[in-house]
């Protein structure tokens, strides 16, 4: 089969050609048909996963159809149309039986610690795979297994309840999830901060109150917003210092900021008047779980989410490409989403 494979940290893709992994007794070799490029596999690249297993593929946002299974597998046939769980747990530790299996004792990640979607075929547990329903495209269903997943898993960190208000920070892939979400899940009303007036604009069209962070103070501008009060639930989707400092400081008293987006800098703030006069919360939200993707295609299958308006741009699965595309993730200069289509 044909792949792309990380060598070094710090270099680009390379495009191979090596034999398709054969499924263990539990496995299924699952045919590639739309693998996302997210900004997790640019900062992989660029060395900020130190427990990357090296030379690798990346890919963790994978659909596509069942092309082979192993000899123990039951519930799932060749020709099924499935999208891949990344989290490979163990299911008996302590965390997995907690419910955390993103915390497993022998956690991996699929397209960091073990080969992932950047190539024809993947090999994956079989209990990895769910079910992707017909209506629902594979380009879409590759998006969602980490877009929206992870958005639907902060907003549930944020403890969001009914009534209440939102803000999200950065209306990228998993923005635009966020918000159709935070509206399915009750959200009396989401306010969509970024600099981009194409993304905005979008925003706006699934019911959010635009912010454009690049002509107004985007805390100001929240809080005018809400009447002084502020936000119950910030997401900060972008992983910046600034931001995360922003959706702290958008929130209203015992509200709850949840940061998403990765960045290795340190973060400096008056914790005073910013977290314990407020008595806020800063929450950290870590992948997603298995049981929360269930959720996820009943929101898609009901029209509740719907990724058609996000740009999603298509490329081969080619070195040139995809190095592209990754290059403008680490620039901050992608669009919505980028999907490799083998």
């Amino acid at each position: 089969m044909r792949a792309l494979r990380l060598e070094a940290l710090g270099l680009p893709l390379v495009a191979i050609d090596i034999p398709v992994v054969a499924p263990g007794p539990d496995d299924v070799v699952v045919r590639v048909r739309a693998a996302g490029i997210c900004h997790t596999d640019a900062h992989l690249r660029q060395g900020g996963s130190s427990s990357a297993s090296l030379p690798l593929i990346p890919g963790h946002e994978i659909a596509g159809e069942i092309a082979e299974l192993g000899t123990q597998v039951r519930d799932l046939a060749v020709g099924d149309r499935v999208c891949i769980h990344y989290v490979v747990s163990c299911t008996t530790c302590v965390h997995c039986r907690a419910g955390r299996e993103q915390f497993c004792l022998s956690y991996q990640m699929i397209g960091a610690q073990r080969a992932g979607g950047y190539a024809e075929y993947v090999t994956v547990p079989a209990r990895n795979a769910v079910r992707l329903p017909e209506p629902i495209s594979f380009v879409h269903g590759a998006v969602m297994m980490c877009s929206s997943a992870t958005a639907l898993h902060a907003l549930r960190r944020g403890r969001l309840a009914a009534g209440e208000t939102v803000a999200v920070f950065g209306v990228g892939g998993l923005g635009i999830s966020a918000i159709q979400l935070a509206m399915s899940l009750g959200a009396a009303r989401v306010f969509a901060v970024d600099r981009d007036a194409g993304k905005l604009t979008v925003a706006e069209s699934l019911g959010a109150v635009p912010v454009d962070a690049g002509e107004v103070d985007a805390v100001v501008r929240v809080r005018e917003l809400t009447a002084g009060m502020g936000v119950d639930v910030s997401l900060d989707l972008v992983g910046a210092p600034a931001v995360t400092l922003q959706a702290l400081q958008a929130l209203a008293v015992h509200g709850r900021a949840v940061a998403v987006g990765i960045h290795p800098h340190a973060i400096t703030l008056p914790v005073y008047r910013t977290v314990l006069g407020p008595e806020v919360e800063l929450v950290g939200a870590n992948d997603h779980l298995l049981s929360e993707l269930a959720e996820l295609m009943v929101f898609a299958q009901s029209g509740a989410l719907d990724l058609g308006p996000a740009r999603i741009g298509a490329v081969a699965l080619e070195a040139g490409a995809v190095n592209r595309v990754l290059d403008s993730l680490d620039a901050y200069q992608a669009p919505f989403r980028t999907v490799i289509v083998p």
